[in-house]
């Protein structure tokens, strides 16, 4: 009996450990997250579709939980702020276009971000890809905001051979590619995705495990790099997906593919290292993909309408899955809403950390109790964003969306990347890879039926049944019944004017709180011809230069006071010495 008591307070210890967290450092999880660039809906294999294979990502997503609403802002630099912060960005005033390598601006340095509440409960805080969140200063780098270590780039983006970055604006160009704070020179030639790939497994394998870890890896890919030469992969890789016939598609797909490689080996390396089972790893695209337009890369958040940028669910509803064992709900496909601004309370609160503040409905909520249950209470309200460059609203409340204009003259605003069938690797094919000895799929043990079941509750089904009514959000608001109407074929504003209003004062309620956009015109003196061909916080290095000049000028000065002195001295000897 005493044996039996004794075994049941510990396993409701375990439980309880697994919804509060655990409090202490040594019991803390690791916590590893992965963010794919411009990722379309589409792009994974876990959706349903058969065209790229993910069979890595895939495996993660079928032995844990698929975020089939999990939301983002439509940009970079937006949608990486409310993860480091916890905000929405129209709070923090991130909520216009993004921060281009010339412009002088930043997240603001009154933000405490994500590594930051991390390294302070004990956490060894890394960051590995991209930064895009300003460097015109060296105050707001990433070893600045909290994260120990930082190997990557600050910018937008960058050539995946070489590493610089031009400006299309100003045809600027220089190395964008550091360790920490000094430029890395050693790395040009290795493809971006492999380097940080390699990065985050060689963190991994020698991280202290007395420390909980905290790793970011956000990866360039499948972002475009520079205009002159924007789709990049090695061409072994590229010519596995012989079988699709667009060769911008096919170049996508090996981008992808070597993203899909990395979560393997880094799951691999958390196993090596006994890590696995105390760990947390967290799965999504910043956006959603540009299919045409803008730095396009042929993504498909096809069924879904739009995309990057753009107020459609193409641009804000992202692929996304969190794996662990800490979770006791495993292979589902939660319809919970999340934004990713919850990720800073719910991670925190899965870490057991308690100074993370929680924020207004638009800003970040404790998911975790909601990743628990299917019945928990989670989000309701999501706003994807007020933008004041092209003046549009797009913004849901209890399954009911509102779209307010739009952006690039509606350019963006149909159904694009449909996926043509013949484009496809066969069922068998996919299954075949998905359990392949070389991939992760294998030792999780995963059962086929139940991924079939899986994958066809995760994918989107827009029926050609459904009576399209037309939105014209430049000539009149819309309304869409997101649970129903995915796909944002059916405006219902005329049908249900109450609810629209109610969703339209709500956003225009937001746009007066919300604080100015941080956005900052280019400067020229950001140019890297001025330092050495590199992307460098300039205005410290003009406030260094400015400095060095004070200092000669003030030497200057110093040695010609002397000389007058001297000179003054003489000549006071020499009166008083005639004189006698």
């Amino acid at each position: 009996m005493m044996k039996r008591l004794v075994t049941c307070s510990v396993t409701l210890w375990l439980l309880w450990l697994g919804v509060n967290g655990a409090t202490d450092q040594l019991e803390r999880p690791n916590i590893v997250i992965i963010v794919a660039d411009d990722l379309g809906w589409n792009d994974v294999s876990f959706h349903g579709s058969n065209q790229i294979p993910t069979p890595n990502i895939d495996a993660l997503a079928y032995d844990g939980i698929i975020l089939n609403r999990h939301y983002v802002p439509p940009l970079c630099t937006p949608s990486r702020a409310s993860l480091m912060t916890g905000k929405h960005p129209m709070n923090i005033g991130m909520q216009d276009h993004v921060i281009l390598s010339d412009e002088p601006w930043g997240l603001g340095l009154e933000q405490k971000l994500m590594p930051e509440y991390f390294r302070e409960a004990g956490y060894r805080t890394h960051l590995v890809g991209k930064w895009h969140l300003g460097f015109f200063r060296r105050a707001y780098t990433p070893t600045y905001r909290g994260f120990d270590s930082h190997f990557g780039y600050l910018g937008p983006y960058i050539d995946y051979w070489d590493h610089s970055l031009q400006m299309n604006e100003t045809s600027a160009r220089g190395l964008d590619m550091r360790r920490n704070t000094d430029v890395n020179y050693g790395a040009n030639g290795t493809y971006a995705t492999d380097l940080f790939n390699d990065e985050a497994v060689r963190i991994i394998h020698s991280h202290d495990r007395k420390q909980p870890l905290f790793l970011v890896l956000t990866h360039l890919a499948p972002h475009t790099g520079n205009e002159d030469d924007p789709m990049q992969a090695p061409e072994d890789e590229i010519a596995k997906f012989s079988y699709i016939q667009d060769p911008k598609r096919r170049t996508l797909a090996a981008m992808i593919a070597r993203i899909d490689t990395g979560v393997g080996r880094i799951y691999r390396t958390l196993e090596e290292r006994s890590m696995l089972n105390n760990t947390i790893i967290l799965f999504y695209a910043d956006n959603g993909a540009p299919t045409v337009g803008v730095h396009a890369n042929s993504g498909s958040n096809y069924p879904l309408r739009g995309q990057k940028y753009s107020p459609w669910e193409g641009a804000v509803r992202g692929a996304a899955l969190i794996w662990s064992p800490l979770l006791p709900q495993k292979g589902i496909v939660s319809d919970q809403w999340l934004h990713v601004s919850d990720w800073l309370p719910t991670l925190g609160f899965a870490a057991g950390i308690e100074s993370i503040p929680t924020g207004t409905t638009i800003d970040g909520q404790n998911q975790w109790l909601t990743l628990q249950s299917p019945t928990a209470k989670g989000r309701s309200v999501v706003m994807n964003n007020a933008d004041r460059r092209f003046g549009y609203s797009s913004y849901t409340k209890l399954g009911w969306k509102y779209i307010n204009r739009t952006c690039f003259a509606g350019a963006y605003d149909t159904w694009l990347g449909e996926i043509i069938d013949s484009d496809n690797v066969t069922e068998d094919d996919y299954y075949s890879l998905l359990m392949d000895a070389t991939n992760i799929g294998a030792s999780l043990h995963i059962s086929l039926d139940k991924v079939e079941e899986i994958r066809k509750t995760a994918a989107i089904n827009c029926s050609s049944d459904v009576e399209e009514i037309l939105c014209e959000p430049l000539v009149k608001p819309c309304l869409f019944n997101i649970i129903d109407d995915p796909c944002e074929r059916r405006n219902l504003a005329d049908v249900y004017p109450e609810a629209l209003l109610d969703l339209q004062l709500d956003v225009e309620r937001y746009k007066r709180n919300a604080l100015p956009p941080r956005n900052k015109p280019h400067d020229n003196a950001a140019d890297p011809a001025l330092y050495n061909n590199t992307w460098t916080w300039w205005q410290d290095a003009i406030d260094e230069e400015h400095s060095s000049h004070y200092i000669l000028y003030l030497s200057a000065a110093v040695e010609i006071l002397l000389i007058l002195i001297i000179i003054w001295c003489g000549y006071k000897y020499y009166t008083r010495s005639h004189k006698k």
